[in-house]
């Protein structure tokens, strides 16, 4: 009864108070959340980092290079959502407070007993290791401070971390934690690397350049940077790539804020507060798309493109753009801040001289042109590409080619917006060949990987965001399953698991299923060790002898089975 009752206030409170909370975007509760982890917190990721193709939506925080320390949560509430996955946040919680915001705790090794139990039980309900969860209010609620998890390595994390969040409960839009008083130590500047120059007319240019430039930093006595006097003319804009260390980190984190001033005026301000998921896909306009693809480096733009609908800026009436004219002066500064306010900056100064290009940037036409305000479709030697409309961003010409069974559709150096169909003509092959057949991307080094196949009786088509080599490939190899901590016929009386290591060197895995006795059993699958684990305390045995089966399929149909046989009674 008491529980209840404080789950109605808790409802009620967070009701009322969340529509206070949500109507300011500037002002939040400092003292209210407290430190997940009982240890210094060191980061190795910021908020708002430049991901690929998203954003970071919280904090990194290190956990001493190990596994399994307390994960408290940062104030009372109730357990409103609970996902399980091999992938992304591997397990994690969500758990929603009465001030108006959730908090989220990611890259779990496992929950505590209480909602482990809760977890398991409808896991083996849905026979299913992944599994997506949203308790009610009632089932699992959460006082401050209390450990809820032991901290892991789940997911696609790189390492042992636990990944922090703080959103809005309305909107899921996640907020920086910092502004929530979460305090992590920093006294050290940004470093800017690289500056990039870039001409954005016809007519433009940057030292008579027309083409985006690399331009040369000079450091002063203080820190900050300066460059050569450029010579400059017409719609031009900046960018940057930088990184930012905290205390006791030798991580390159992202920055805070970004800020140009053109003569004294700010013109540009990107800052780390919070963002939608939805709109985190522009990642790809704020940088320098092409340059990443081509060197592996993230360029910040200082001004914002068309079709770039970011709310990480501030308002601004030329966003980040700078006209040249001819015979004006013109005082450039780029600064880069972390949290706590200590800042990089790049001082540039611009002669406007119209001149003659040494280095123009000439566009490649083709055949295939992108319209990108409509649809548009291409076909080659039995292969069609069809692109919905605002797929691209802008209007674009393909290189579009298939030569020995490999598709080029152009080169990944252009961002999309949404994903376009790709389609063999399969009609020349006999129905066995098809079954194996499958699309895989090629990477650079030729090696392919599967894209989910949709089969049709003649014509295989996929769905993807990508540009880039593809081709149709065979798979005729069943997957491989090997016992890695127990032998057959062996007793497992002082063994508290079992663990099987799967792959597939062709399509790749698409399902696995582990049972004992003719029973299914919930196994653990580490994707990064393709690893299957199975806690042996989840079931009481009482006869002596058990037979262990695990099934592994892969993405076009190919099946395994391990048979194993263990002894084991208590």
């Amino acid at each position: 009864m008491k529980n209840i009752l404080f789950i109605l206030i808790l409802l009620i409170y967070q009701n009322s108070i969340s529509q206070g909370a949500l109507s300011s975007n500037t002002t939040f509760p400092i003292d209210y959340f407290e430190s997940p982890l009982d240890i210094p917190l060191i980061l190795s990721g910021t908020f708002g980092e430049l991901r690929t193709n998203h954003f970071h939506s919280g904090l990194d925080i290190k956990t001493l290079g190990k596994e399994g320390l307390n994960v408290t949560t940062a104030a009372e509430g109730y357990v409103s959502r609970i996902k399980v996955s091999a992938w992304g946040y591997g397990k994690a919680l969500y758990i929603t407070h009465p001030n108006g915001y959730t908090s989220v705790y990611a890259h779990l090794k496992k929950f505590n007993n209480k909602i482990e139990a809760f977890v398991k039980k409808h896991q083996y309900s849905k026979k299913s290791f992944e599994i997506q969860l949203f308790p009610q209010a009632s089932a699992l609620p959460i006082s401050k401070g209390e450990v809820i998890a032991l901290s892991g390595n789940s997911g696609s994390s790189g390492g042992p971390h636990l990944h922090f969040e703080i959103r809005n409960s309305k909107t899921e839009k996640p907020i920086n934690p910092m502004l929530f008083g979460i305090q992590i130590n920093d006294a050290i500047k940004p470093r800017i690397n690289t500056l990039i120059g870039y001409s954005l007319s016809d007519e433009s240019h940057i030292n008579r350049i027309s083409k985006p430039s690399q331009i040369s930093l000079i450091k002063l006595k203080d820190g900050n940077l300066t460059t050569p006097i450029i010579n400059a003319y017409g719609k031009i804009g900046f960018g940057i790539n930088a990184y930012d260390q905290l205390d006791g980190a030798y991580n390159k984190n992202g920055l805070y804020s970004l800020t140009m001033l053109v003569n004294g005026t700010k013109v540009h301000e990107f800052n780390a507060t919070s963002f939608s998921f939805s709109e985190s896909k522009y990642i790809n306009l704020l940088i320098d798309y092409e340059r990443l693809a081509n060197l592996n480096q993230r360029i910040q733009k200082c001004f914002i493109e068309p079709s770039n609908k970011l709310s990480l800026y501030k308002k601004s009436d030329t966003k980040g753009y700078l006209t040249v004219k001819d015979g004006l002066n013109y005082n450039v500064e780029v600064i880069a801040k972390d949290f706590k306010g200590n800042t990089q900056s790049i001082k540039i100064p611009i002669v406007g001289k119209k001149d003659s290009l040494i280095v123009a940037n000439n566009l490649k036409e083709t055949p295939y042109k992108i319209n990108f305000k409509e649809f548009n479709k291409f076909s080659l030697n039995g292969v069609s590409i069809a692109f919905p409309k605002n797929t691209f961003y802008n209007n674009e010409f393909l290189d579009f080619k298939v030569e020995n069974n490999i598709v080029k559709v152009h080169t990944p150096t252009i961002p999309l917006d949404k994903n376009y169909t790709l389609t063999f003509d399969v009609s020349k092959y006999s129905p066995e060949e098809k079954k194996h057949l499958y699309i895989a991307s090629v990477n650079k080094y030729g090696t392919t990987s599967y894209q989910k196949t949709i089969k049709k009786n003649t014509t295989f088509y996929t769905s993807t965001k990508k540009l880039g080599n593809y081709t149709l490939a065979s798979d005729n190899e069943k997957p491989i399953i090997k016992l890695l901590n127990i032998r057959n016929e062996q007793w497992l009386t002082k063994y508290n698991s079992i663990k099987v290591h799967i792959s597939d060197s062709g399509s790749g895995i698409k399902s696995y299923k582990g049972e004992i006795d003719g029973e299914w059993i919930l196994m653990e699958y580490d994707a990064k060790t393709d690893k299957l684990t199975y806690d042996l305390n989840d079931k009481s045995f009482t006869n002596a002898k058990h037979n262990l089966k695990v099934t592994v399929t892969d993405n076009v149909g190919n099946t395994r089975v391990l048979n194993a046989t263990f002894y084991r009674k208590k």
